[in-house]
């Protein structure tokens, strides 16, 4: 038996390097794939239905460096509690069994859900699948990095008590408290919605670091969009509860028998709500409905309402063709990765909105599936003008330029393999075509990110590979107004930039930008082009500053705390203000799972969610 674990062991280590060449099946039986147990949803779940209590044939891959704790290449869990200054025993790694062990030697699976190192290893082995579907072709495809220096993200499955869980950037670290409740202890880190949900925040901080920066109420909208979507898409793409819920619904994801997939949370929500889930993806909000809300979880609904109503029309039409139920469910798993995930890579760098995030969608569709035999643009489209998301003039001007190249004209040719090689070759490509690209000649230009994907097509065919180029810089404004209150006369900086996406061929196929506003001053006569991004940057500052003031005067900022482990505050900001070198910097708390309750417009209440 030692012979054989390793011989296994000597195979794995000689095949990983061309593990996505070879079949699921094949890296099962090398040892490639490692199977584990952890929690569907959360143990209320479980307890109500055990059908939907633990995952079978979880599997996540095996890497050459997985240790104690659990730690491996992008995780490392620290169990130690602020609430009693312990720090728990680590899971031990059995690499011959391929299982973690306690210090016992339990292995510890689901016969020892009580045991804290069980947690550990059932929040690891989550989060390792999470990260994998977000990297996987279908998504982004590519190595996703997180927003702080270094590789590792510090997971803290019991950080202390309280209702809470969230991702801090400054920590580095996703933590997750506990709290009883009917006398039942509720853990937070057994919630694969509420695991998936904060992961999705580290992923999109990492994918777009200046939206933390924003004051903007719909960019952190976009931040509880892509924690509920992830926890959502993640839990579909389960072929063992997506096989359940389709004997339940037939696929009708209405059916109220479909609860267990629409509901986001459903443990924490009950506890701390009085109701079986914390927010529903199957709602009926359109931007109208949110319009004066300053609240993100509160907003964000209309985007997660939007992409299950997408969801629902995918299955639909899958079944329309004659697919089984399975089938047209399976499929719509994949299309709706592809359709949510992969427009995160166009989006702007710096202040995001609905309507980029659809237009993005929009974008990201046509050069996936530039034929779309069957028409399921359309139903986005529909969709997102149903939710108010975009409008038909929206549409209409997407329409009339699908692609940013047809009206992009680089000035200076740079060959695309020297554009990619560096951010300093990148930077001279940007800086000889600041006027096509509507940059102002005098700010100071910053490449905040180059990277390749090799995304899929709906065929799971691997599309050309794509050059995305994120650039930025920073324009300082003096507020000068009594509604700045305490804050005026101080000193911002508005951050602008853009993203644009290359073929392999060195053909833009997206532009997304954010205009500043002082491209005037350099310009005498400026072009229609020209003109047009001026007026786009002046609406874009009167939009922040409009802002600002309103969640000055709502008490609704507060001054920034630190972020080592462990750390939890029940009644926060939702904004927080920093003053470096004479300039304030405004932007989303670290804590982004606080929820603002619009009580007549009074804004100072805030309560914590997740």
């Amino acid at each position: 038996m030692q012979q054989k674990s390793k011989l296994k062991k000597s195979t794995k280590r000689d095949v990983y390097s061309i593990k996505d060449l070879i079949t699921s099946r094949t890296q099962k039986d090398l040892g490639l794939q490692i199977p584990f147990d952890v929690y569907l949803q959360d143990p209320y779940v479980a307890n109500a239905d055990p059908l939907f209590g633990f995952v079978d044939n979880f599997y996540i891959p095996w890497e050459p460096n997985i240790s104690d704790g659990p730690t491996s290449a992008r995780f490392a869990v620290v169990d130690y509690s602020s609430e009693t200054g312990i720090l728990t025993d680590k899971a031990v790694w059995d690499e011959n069994e391929m299982k973690f062990r306690n210090s016992s030697g339990v292995i510890l699976d689901r016969n020892c859900k009580d045991l804290f190192q069980f947690h550990q290893v059932n929040v690891w082995a989550i989060l390792q699948r999470a990260l994998r579907y977000f990297e996987h072709g279908d998504g982004l495809g590519r190595p996703i990095p997180f927003a702080f220096e270094g590789n590792k993200l510090i997971v803290v499955p019991h950080a202390g008590y309280g209702k809470n869980a969230f991702y801090d950037r400054q920590s580095k670290s996703l933590q997750f408290y506990y709290f009883v409740e009917d006398n039942k202890t509720v853990y937070t880190c057994l919630s694969t919605d509420i695991i998936n949900h904060e992961f999705g925040h580290a992923i999109l901080d990492g994918i777009r670091p200046h939206f933390i920066s924003s004051v903007l109420p719909q960019t952190g909208a976009i931040h509880e969009f892509v924690g509920d979507i992830t926890a959502l898409l993640i839990i579909f793409s389960n072929n063992d509860f997506r096989g359940r819920l389709g004997e339940l619904t037939d696929g009708n994801l209405d059916d109220p028998l479909g609860s267990a997939f629409q509901s986001i949370a459903d443990e924490f929500g009950k506890a701390t709500q009085d109701k079986p889930y914390l927010r529903s993806a199957n709602n009926d909000k359109t931007m109208t409905d949110v319009e004066d809300s300053l609240s993100p979880h509160s907003i964000s609904e209309v985007l997660t309402g939007a992409m299950f109503d997408i969801l629902k029309k995918l299955i639909d039409q899958y079944k329309d063709r004659g697919h089984t139920t399975a089938q047209a469910m399976a499929y719509a798993s994949r299309m709706i990765r592809r359709i949510c995930v992969q427009p995160l890579d166009l989006l702007p760098p710096v202040d995001g909105t609905f309507k980029d995030y659809a237009l993005a969608c929009l974008k990201a569709f046509q050069i996936s599936n530039p034929i779309d035999p069957n028409n399921y643009y359309n139903i986005l489209k529909t969709v997102f003008k149903e939710r108010e998301i975009l409008s038909a003039k929206d549409i209409r001007a997407h329409e009339n330029n699908p692609y940013a190249h047809e009206r992009l004209r680089l000035e200076i040719h740079h060959d695309i393999d020297r554009i990619a090689r560096s951010r300093a070759a990148a930077y001279d490509f940007l800086n000889d075509n600041r006027k096509a690209l509507l940059i102002p000649i005098h700010q100071n230009l910053i490449v905040s990110d180059l990277y390749d994907s090799n995304k899929f097509s709906r065929d799971g065919i691997k599309l050309p590979r794509q050059i995305i180029l994120v650039y930025t810089w920073k324009e300082e404004h003096v507020l000068n107004h009594w509604r700045y209150e305490e804050f005026n006369h101080e000193k911002i900086e508005i951050l602008c930039g853009g993203t644009l996406v290359f073929d392999q061929n060195g053909r833009v196929l997206s532009w997304f930008r954010k205009p500043g506003t002082t491209l005037e001053n350099e310009i005498e006569k400026p072009t229609n082009d020209q003109e047009e991004e001026i007026k786009a940057g002046e609406r874009r500052k009167k939009e922040i500053l409009s802002t600002l003031s309103k969640r000055i005067q709502s008490g609704a900022i507060g001054t920034a705390i630190g972020g080592e482990i462990g750390l939890v505050e029940s009644h926060m900001s939702a904004l927080q203000v920093t003053k470096e070198n004479g300039t304030l910097r405004f932007g989303i708390a670290p804590h982004i799972n606080l929820d603002c309750k619009d009580h007549n417009k009074n804004y100072n209440r805030w309560e914590v969610s997740s």
